[in-house]
């Protein structure tokens, strides 16, 4: 089964989408899956995870009704407020949901870097441990501490990495380069985190080559593993530097050396064992 770990639906005029530009002839519009399912078939792909894109419940549950309708969609991490103590009843009923896998916390919106560490919000990490539910990472490289410090705090809590944890390409610098390449193997190396292989087109510049992203794909690759390491074309948003087939080529390229074996793990085995699909 092939599987992409990481894809979204939405409809701007649900209006809990602070994040996106309004009037964005890519983003502000209706994405749903009468728009996907062409890609999905032409490629081979049989399910994907459909991930939050809005810091609501009402958004969890909105993409609950979806993946009722479609059977495409084999997963759904959604999120509840960590600020909220009282959320807790939301996550365990959600849990109830057989499509319902696990919650993002929009961890890179948050002006502070050590949100994440605050008493008030630890929570949240307890309860989706102790739910056995899923935990998306999404940040930027400078939230690589912070998460390798809060991913050793709850060594129980199943994680994944969101984006190979967004390392700016586009900036064409051996040293930010470095800095990543070491947080990302010393939570590879100390945690039992999976690494979503996503979203390295949108961190490169509008004119990026395989060849851009191949040292990012390679060290994730080195470190994570193929039983570690999940394909997502985070669809819609790639489409600002790449179509969902211009994405999917890509990786097949950067994985094309790997055994099949080691392909249909990144392709779909990881994800499903992870997500438990």
């Amino acid at each position: 089964m092939q599987i992409d770990a990481h894809q979204h639906f939405w409809n701007p005029a649900r209006g809990d989408y602070g994040w996106m530009p309004k009037g964005d002839p890519v983003l502000d519009r209706v994405y749903g899956p009468a728009d996907l399912v062409p890609l999905l078939d032409r490629h081979g792909i049989d399910r994907t995870v459909l991930v939050q894109a809005a810091p609501s419940i009402a958004e969890t549950e909105y993409m609950l009704g979806i993946a009722d309708a479609c059977d495409r969609v084999a997963g759904v991490v959604g999120w509840i407020d960590f600020e909220r103590p009282g959320d807790i009843a939301d996550l365990r009923r959600l849990a109830g949901h057989p499509a319902f896998k696990g919650v993002r916390p929009m961890i890179q919106d948050i002006p502070d870097d050590g949100w994440m560490h605050r008493e008030d919000v630890q929570w949240g990490y307890r309860a989706v441990a102790d739910l056995d539910l899923t935990f998306d990472a999404l940040g930027f490289p400078r939230h690589l501490d912070g998460f390798l410090a809060l991913l050793k705090r709850y060594p129980d809590m199943r994680v994944v990495i969101d984006h190979c944890m967004k390392p700016q390409i586009r900036d064409h610098g051996a040293e930010s380069f470095a800095r990543w390449a070491e947080g990302m193997a010393r939570i590879a190396g100390e945690t039992g985190a999976c690494c979503k292989f996503s979203a390295l087109v949108t961190e490169a510049d509008p004119g990026w080559t395989v060849a851009d992203l191949k040292p990012y794909a390679d060290h994730v690759l080195a470190v994570f593993g193929p039983d570690r390491l999940m394909w997502g074309s985070d669809w819609p948003v790639c489409r600002l530097r790449a179509e969902y087939s211009v994405w999917r080529a890509a990786a097949e390229e950067l994985t094309a050396h790997l055994s099949p074996s080691d392909r249909a793990r990144i392709f779909g085995g990881t994800a499903a064992a992870f997500y438990r699909l």
